[in-house]
């Protein structure tokens, strides 16, 4: 769309800043740009700062249906369900509704230079590994050399990096652009038959079923990101994932996990090696040797949320695995370590999930289990019914419950394990500052507690 003078009402701005970077792009654009969000100014301060002094207006606090029907357009947050009762207003009215992340891929130089990825758990970790091996360090030029070659660079973003609508300028047509696409970016993205060059679905289990409404509706988004493919692109598929897409790109089936034993990688659990060889071979199709690919995450740090070591106090380590929302990435975290030495926090906002089978599995292989959240009895009372029970079942609540009950349970040689497997809200804004929270509270407990 031309914005030149259009009336554009921005539906959710976000504590976090989601909707900063289309606010910011749309008056680049010269849009009339209202920006309204059901939370306050207080509530919003962090995210109205990075607006400060561009000419937007806000309704803060509340939606006023009245934006969203006498506007030239929308641009709404995509995890808002499409039959949210503003949006509904917005299509009677015959006003076109989009994204941010539809309003990027549309405006980007090149499609055969980007890749896509999604999956239920693993895509932002392989993303960010798809990055890392095109953006290998540069060696320094040889003393003298003033050659001014400029390689091309790597952006990173969707739903993991932030919104790249405002650094569009940056990216030339030979750049990479690598997307973490959710379920909820690509059930908008069908609407413009759009797919990358190089398409990536890491796995598919059952999430979000809350917002989809079934797991077929789910699995239908996910793989949408393969639909409108062409002879020219590449896909690259998760060994889990069974689908096959209608179009004609070509496929490319990562080898078995055991191919990537010789190469060493920084992170813990046979997920990660997972993910770095599907990394790896999407890398391939881009031009990068899979085995070279490989030998580049050598020195990839991680994710923040992500298996993120916090550190070791009397011999017990400490793990951060905020980011896992469902019971699938939560077991294989598990998996990660030694059976019988992880005491793990579990629960939080109930989404709809099955957690009964992953309390099951828990049951038999950690040392304690502490839950908190909505979720926190039904998977107490699941794990204790279980008759190879090896877990000692702790009903918490809290987070700061939870973890001052581990502090006091776990011993050398073993970790200390927040995997919750539900999403964070009720208890906090999102898994980020559950996370951070957990962090915290590990480094508060290690100050406190006297050395053995």
């Amino acid at each position: 769309m031309d914005f030149a003078g259009q009336r554009v009402t921005v539906m959710g701005l976000g504590r976090f800043g989601g909707g900063v970077g289309v606010a910011r792009y749309l008056v680049k654009q010269g849009a009339d740009v209202l920006v309204t969000d059901l939370l306050t100014q207080d509530e919003l301060a962090d995210s109205l700062a990075q607006l400060e002094g561009l000419p937007i207006q806000y309704r803060l606090g509340e939606h006023n249906v009245s934006d969203f029907t006498t506007c030239d357009a929308v641009v709404a947050n995509p995890a808002v369900k499409p039959d949210n009762r503003f949006l509904r207003a917005a299509h009677a009215a015959n006003i076109p509704v989009t994204s941010e992340i539809r309003l990027l891929v549309a405006a980007l130089p090149n499609r055969l230079r980007t890749i896509g990825v999604t999956g239920t758990a693993g895509k932002s970790t392989t993303t960010a590994m798809i990055g890392h091996i095109l953006s290998p360090p540069q060696p320094p030029a040889p003393p003298g050399d003033r050659s001014t070659t400029t390689l091309p660079k790597v952006w990173v973003g969707g739903n993991f990096g932030g919104s790249l609508l405002d650094r569009l300028d940056e990216i030339n047509k030979d750049d990479w652009v690598v997307l973490e696409l959710s379920s909820f970016m690509l059930h908008g993205l069908r609407e413009d038959k759009w797919s990358p060059h190089i398409a990536v679905v890491t796995n598919i289990t059952p999430n979000h079923l809350d917002w989809h409404g079934s797991f077929e509706n789910y699995t239908s988004d996910k793989i949408s990101l393969l639909h409108f493919q062409t002879e020219e692109d590449w896909y690259v598929l998760g060994p889990d994932v069974q689908v096959r897409p209608s179009s004609q790109a070509r496929c490319w089936k990562p080898p078995p996990i055991d191919s990537t034993r010789s190469f060493p990688l920084p992170l813990p659990g046979e997920h990660n090696r997972l993910n770095a060889s599907v990394a790896a071979w999407a890398c391939d199709c881009a031009g990068v040797e899979a085995l070279l690919g490989l030998k580049f995450l050598a020195d990839f740090p991680g994710l923040p949320h992500r298996l993120q070591f916090v550190g070791e106090h009397n011999g017990v380590r400490y793990f951060n695995d905020s980011k896992c929302t469902t019971p699938q990435a939560a077991e294989l975290a598990i998996k990660s370590f030694d059976p019988g030495t992880v005491h793990i926090i579990l629960g939080g906002y109930d989404k709809g999930s099955d957690l009964v089978p992953l309390a099951c599995f828990a049951a038999q292989h950690c040392m304690g289990i502490y839950t908190v959240g909505v979720t926190g009895d039904g998977i107490a009372t699941a794990a204790e019914t279980v008759s190879t029970n090896n877990a000692e079942v702790v009903r918490c609540g809290e987070l700061d419950v939870a973890v001052r009950e581990a502090v006091i349970r776990a011993k050398p040689g073993q970790v200390v394990l927040l995997s919750p497997a539900c999403a964070s809200w009720g208890q906090f804004d999102n898994y980020e500052q559950r996370g951070e929270r957990f962090i915290e509270l590990v480094k508060q407990s290690s100050q406190k507690a006297p050395s053995q």
